[in-house]
């Protein structure tokens, strides 16, 4: 089964127009690697400061082999150009037990 990976963001709250114009105008590979399932990004609708980037994979090898790639990099260089949005961040990690879609 599928594992998810959650990246927490936390992120003043004048700065979300600009956390979210960022992640718009990115490269966009993440949707072309092997193994990628799914992207969500997150912004809280109460008093939470903390945006939620989620990706599902279909394995831990192929989330690590997009942590690897030339196309991370790329997405990622707003973040080493123009410094970044959020005030700290972690990666949390889980197995999927049970996925119902409506589809």
């Amino acid at each position: 089964m599928s594992i998810v990976k959650i990246n927490a963001i936390t992120v003043p709250r004048e700065r979300f127009g600009e956390f979210a114009e960022r992640f718009a105008s990115r490269a966009g590979k993440v949707e072309e690697a092997e193994g990628f399932e799914s992207f969500e990004l997150l912004r809280p609708n109460d008093d939470r400061d903390i945006c939620l980037v989620l990706t599902r994979w279909r394995s831990e090898d192929d989330f690590q082999g997009w942590l690897k790639s030339a196309d991370f990099a790329t997405g990622h260089s707003q973040h080493r150009e123009q410094g970044p949005v959020g005030t700290g961040s972690e990666i949390w990690s889980f197995d999927v037990l049970e996925l119902k879609d409506r589809a």
